[in-house]
């Protein structure tokens, strides 16, 4: 069982910035796809961001052009720079893996990562 452990969540004013981390426990970062979605309570979860094994990237319409995700290999990081923050980017924010970055493409589907962290809460005020 791979643990995600994510950090950098927090409350802060609209145009304000913030970076998520997640770490995984097996020190495998760049072997799973891994990203991150959000949810709020009563709503879907909407895909952020991805990164697959080859390192290709995917955004949500939502946040491209203002978030960014990275991974450093050395540090076995995954990380969500968050730039130019909206009141409705206010959620719970969740890193996920699995082999592929399939989960992230069918999460409305309703498919579930094989890993998933216990979340960071970012709010956003105006």
């Amino acid at each position: 069982e791979v643990q995600l452990v994510e950090s950098g969540g927090g409350s802060v004013q609209a145009g304000d910035s913030l970076r998520l981390s997640c770490v995984p426990s097996d020190g495998r970062i760049g072997s799973w796809g891994m990203g991150w979605f959000r949810q709020d309570p009563g709503k879907e979860r909407e895909g952020v961001a991805a990164i697959d094994t080859d390192g290709a990237t995917y955004y949500g319409d939502s946040v491209k052009g203002r978030f960014t995700i990275s991974q450093d290999t050395n540090k076995n990081t995954l990380y969500l720079q968050m730039n130019n923050l909206k009141p409705e980017d206010t959620a719970m924010y969740y890193c996920a893996a699995d082999a592929t970055y399939s989960w992230w493409l069918n999460l409305h589907h309703g498919a579930v990562p094989r890993f998933q962290g216990q979340g960071t809460q970012v709010t956003v005020s105006s």
